[in-house]
């Protein structure tokens, strides 16, 4: 028993990984709890995703329900040539950009969570940082520059940078998703970046 354990935490991602095809095979098999093990699973990160895309809590919450329930509806169709979170990341994404195509929301940014490649960026981490009395109220004009410059961008740089800077998913995740291959994901990633840079820049110096 305590090689087992042992062997448990050696790789705690393939153990996961392989509790998720136990899960995913059981649901195709009807068995609903599996499914709404895998909802619990996922459910906060794919409604984080489609948050910060739309900046509407019950939008997000309707996204992420119809994400699910499409999911769901499309269960038998899955053949396990990606992760679950992959395959349902993506139906996720596709449902957000119509949505945006559709509504032309505009987003709104944590600054929480939201990290503009601060190491590139002195000048806008001393901004933050800086503990003077204005500092509240440089941080709130921040906050409005960057809902401004994201809502600027098109959906699909906004979606990088929010899949990448926010929900922290590697480059070769995302072009999963995306359908791309990593070089385009950093290229998209780069001109998103350098966008909002550009737009910031009066804001920082």
């Amino acid at each position: 028993m305590e090689a087992t354990a042992e062997n448990k935490t050696e790789n705690p991602a393939a153990t996961e990984a392989e509790e998720e095809r136990r899960l995913v095979k059981r649901a195709q098999g009807g068995h609903l709890p599996a499914y709404d093990e895998l909802v619990t699973r996922y459910q906060q990160r794919i409604y984080a995703t489609v948050y910060h895309m739309t900046s509407n809590h019950e939008d997000a919450a309707d996204i992420a329900q119809e994400t699910f329930i499409k999911a769901y509806q499309a269960l038998k169709s899955f053949k396990g040539d990606s992760s679950f979170f992959t395959w349902i990341y993506r139906i996720a994404v596709n449902k957000t950009i119509n949505f945006l195509k559709q509504r032309k929301n505009k987003v709104h940014m944590s600054l929480n969570d939201f990290d503009l490649n601060a190491e590139n960026d002195p000048e806008l981490v001393a901004l933050v940082s800086d503990k003077t009395p204005r500092r509240d109220l440089n941080l709130r004009e921040l906050q409005e520059k960057l809902n401004e410059a994201m809502s600027k961008l098109s959906e699909v740089h906004r979606l990088v940078v929010t899949m990448h800077d926010i929900q922290g998913l590697p480059h070769e995740e995302i072009g999963k998703v995306l359908g791309c291959n990593t070089g385009t994901v950093r290229s998209r990633l780069f001109y998103a970046r350098q966008q909002l840079q550009a737009f910031l820049s009066d804001f920082i110096k």
